[in-house]
């Protein structure tokens, strides 16, 4: 019962996120209602410390909905492309069961979390997410891209995102992304 009533208002809060932004989150597909969303923060707007490296450096809320029904698995990426040094990946998480419809602030380091979802390298040689960090100076976009997959991965616990990069290929139903901004 509490389950089913935190997803109705995750679902209620990202339609309603959602419709407050046309456009805030871009799908691959024209006729798709993909979206993704976080009530830590509207897409586009700065990222809140606590899910930096000036904070807890815990994962924000996500939540999502209008994905296909074809979905065997969900795969989130976050990176920042504006690092002086190229993109910077901040999570990898994949084989998020099909029937999540959000992910938990603070999520647990760990490669393989209790509903099988499985989390990888991300460039500080860390599991899991490792928040905004980013130099001292201009503004950095984080964008937090999520994949619908056609079915579950093979990749073992502790991959790159190179990695997961490679074994997504041929298996993208749709995409949708959120970003998010921080400076130092």
């Amino acid at each position: 019962m509490v389950t089913a009533r935190v997803f109705l208002l995750a679902s209620l809060f990202a339609v309603s996120l959602v419709a407050q932004q046309p456009g805030s989150s871009k799908s691959t597909s024209h006729l798709s209602n993909f979206t993704l969303a976080s009530p830590a923060f509207p897409s586009g707007a700065a990222i809140p410390d606590r899910y930096t490296c000036k904070g807890a450096d815990e994962s924000p809320f996500l939540v999502w909905t209008g994905h296909t029904s074809k979905a065997a698995s969900f795969a989130l990426i976050v990176d920042d492309p504006d690092n002086p040094n190229g993109t910077w990946v901040h999570w990898v998480i994949w084989n998020i069961p099909a029937t999540s419809h959000m992910l938990q602030a603070g999520v647990m380091k760990s490669g393989t979390l209790p509903d099988g979802a499985m989390q990888g390298l991300n460039d500080f040689g860390e599991v899991g997410y490792s928040g905004p960090c980013p130099p001292q100076g201009k503004s950095h976009r984080y964008f937090f891209r999520l994949y619908a997959l056609d079915s579950k991965l093979t990749l073992q616990p502790g991959a790159t995102r190179k990695q997961l990069d490679t074994a997504m290929k041929g298996h993208i139903l749709d995409t949708t992304q959120h970003i998010g901004t921080y400076h130092r």
